[in-house]
């Protein structure tokens, strides 16, 4: 069982706080940001230190480190880059997971949802206790050949059958609890979760899920069938799927990640794991401002109708 957080709202937490910072390995300025926020940190009397996440090697299909020795005595994680660091954060936290405060130094910021210029005043809102943590779903996903599990995964975003070299269409099979549910013939599956609505599954069409529900996406990729459309359901169910004849090049991905090539008769099974993500929120910055500021849902149409309280409409 996780320990009790110590990091909660509505509590002062002055001076005693134990904070790591974790920078992409693959900027030296970042490093350097984090080095300053750590010393900005001490000085006002918290504990702070400074990490690198790993990553997978893409060439040799390394998996990343499956613990994070520093990080489960920390009560605040902050992540300096973008989404992608953030997700290789949740990985590599596995089963340790911290509360993590997005400082976006990437692009798009979707997760990393702070400003850099905002850092200082996001601390002194979490010293004060004015912030809210909000809980994301993480899934399993676990390889099964021949009976035997020979890889497993936890993800953020999703986790994707790709079809591959020599590029032809596959079937995948889907069973939902163990029940047949449908046969898939396309390029590839996606399933994902609805932090991950916004990414992958969002560039092939598919729907967009509000990140603090439970459910999995099922978006198949330039299916053969019209009436294969994108699926929701629930997250209490577990699902698999059965490839009977992958191509040459046919992989599973895991946020976007290969964790392996797929043969003939691979299971791909997929469910909601026990840990949860959690983000660190100080601002009131609502999930379709969110949507409209980050991705220009809507069309950039400004709002010019009359404006509801929580009570309802105007009589």
């Amino acid at each position: 069982m996780p320990a009790p957080r110590r990091l909660e709202p509505e509590r002062p937490h002055a001076g005693d706080l134990a904070i790591a910072l974790v920078a992409s390995s693959a900027s030296a300025t970042i490093a350097t940001e984090a080095e300053r926020l750590a010393a900005y940190l001490v000085g006002r009397g918290h504990r702070a230190w400074t990490a690198t996440v790993p990553r997978r090697d893409p060439r040799s299909g390394a998996p990343e480190r499956d613990d994070a020795p520093v990080l489960p005595d920390a009560d605040l994680v902050i992540v300096l880059g973008g989404d992608g660091t953030i997700l290789h954060t949740a990985r590599w936290m596995a089963y340790h997971q911290v509360p993590v405060l997005g400082v976006n130094l990437g692009t798009l910021g979707f997760l990393a949802d702070h400003p850099h210029g905002d850092v200082e005043s996001a601390i002194t809102a979490i010293e004060a206790g004015r912030f809210r943590l909000v809980d994301h779903m993480l899934f399993e996903c676990h390889v099964r050949r021949a009976g035997v599990t020979i890889h497993r995964e936890l993800g953020m975003n999703d986790v994707s059958v790709l079809a591959g070299p020599p590029f032809s269409m596959i079937e995948i099979v889907l069973n939902v609890d163990g029940e047949y549910a449908t046969t898939y013939r396309c390029d590839g599956l996606i399933v994902s979760t609805p932090v991950g609505s916004t990414a992958y599954n969002l560039s092939a069409g598919g729907p967009i899920v509000r990140k603090d529900l439970d459910a999995f996406i099922f978006n198949p990729l330039n299916s053969h069938a019209l009436s294969n459309r994108p699926v929701v359901d629930s997250a209490e169910r577990i699902y698999d799927l059965f490839v009977p004849r992958p191509n040459a090049g046919s992989a599973c991905v895991v946020d976007g990640q290969v964790v392996t090539g797929l043969e003939e008769g691979d299971y791909v099974a997929v469910q909601r794991a026990a840990p949860r993500f959690t983000l660190v929120e100080t601002s009131d910055r609502g999930y379709y401002r969110t949507l409209r500021d980050k991705l220009h849902w809507g069309g950039g149409f400004q709002a010019t109708g009359p404006r509801f309280t929580r009570a309802g409409p105007p009589g």
